[in-house]
């Protein structure tokens, strides 16, 4: 099945015939991790990344953090930004301020993000004097800040907790009708489920491309995880080989290698508009597939 070209607009400036290749950080919550971050993204640096995305924690409880080290990626090391920013537990004013921080430092792009709540709470409350949908954010960025490219998550099996799929599609609509600039999908494990995607999103007028978001999977748990977070269904034959692999990390990340491979060499021939991979702060398993996708001439 084959898909439009699609052509992302800035923060990347190349070539639409392209496909461009994005990374997604965490914040570190100690030194180690920190340097951990820090020596994943150096490593990196040898594939150029188009643009890296850094989290927001729950209840933003990670934003001094994300500044943090979103200005450091970008000093330091060259990297172009794009810090997600979330809705919760800010009012609108604290939104435009963290907004004018982000574009003081020199970060012009933004991932717009109802996010989640705090750890300790069972259910999303916005601010009273805050916003309560992804879309309300992006338009707050639009209204201010039309310099900033905005991204926003797109949910291929849908969000948790969407009550059906067609709800969350127009939900998805808003928030591009509202100004974002391009779709971050959530990871997934089934080509399918996001071409699927792509033409349920096409039929309803959504129009700016839609970047797959692919995990690097380092461990069977944390493929499961994820999964039970996130709403993805794990394919019984990925979950078999992770099991099969057992204790061993090597045979595991193998295994991890081997289907995100498929996966990207399918989704890049098939026109996809590129790859966002989601790291977990480390860099071995996306070296490796960048090379690979090289190899197969499908990245210059």
């Amino acid at each position: 099945m084959l898909m439009r070209n699609m052509t992302l607009a800035n923060p990347v400036d190349c070539s639409a015939s392209v496909p461009r290749i994005s990374v997604e950080f965490f914040p570190p919550k100690s030194e180690k991790a920190a340097e951990q971050l820090l020596q994943a993204a150096s490593e990196l640096r040898s594939i150029q990344p188009d643009f890296a995305s850094i989290t927001y924690g729950a209840g933003g409880s990670t934003r001094s953090r994300t500044l943090e080290y979103a200005r450091r990626l970008k000093e330091d090391l060259g990297y172009t930004i794009m810090p997600h920013l979330t809705c919760v537990g800010h009012s609108r004013d604290e939104l435009k301020e963290i907004i004018a921080e982000f574009k003081d430092a020199g970060l012009r792009q933004i991932m717009a993000l109802r996010g989640d709540p705090p750890q300790d709470a069972q259910d999303f409350t916005p601010h009273p004097h805050g916003l309560a949908h992804a879309n309300e954010l992006v338009s707050l960025i639009s209204e201010h800040y039309p310099e900033c490219n905005v991204a926003v998550a797109g949910y291929p099996e849908k969000h948790p907790q969407a009550p059906n799929l067609e709800t969350d599609l127009q939900n998805l609509k808003r928030k591009v009708d509202a100004g974002a600039d391009f779709i971050t999908t959530q990871l997934f494990f089934d080509n399918q489920v996001y071409f699927n995607f792509v033409d349920r999103c096409r039929a309803i007028g959504i129009e700016v491309p839609i970047l797959p978001g692919l995990l690097t999977i380092t461990s069977r748990q944390q493929a499961q995880r994820f999964c039970a977070m996130c709403g993805a269904v794990l394919p019984e034959a990925l979950d078999q080989a992770l099991a099969a692999a057992g204790s061993d990390p090597a045979a595991v990340e193998a295994v991890g290698l081997d289907w995100i491979h498929e996966q990207a060499r399918e989704l890049l021939k098939n026109d996809a508009p590129g790859l966002h991979l989601y790291l977990l702060n480390r860099a071995g398993i996306a070296l490796q597939l960048i090379e690979r996708l090289k190899a197969d001439r499908l990245l210059p």
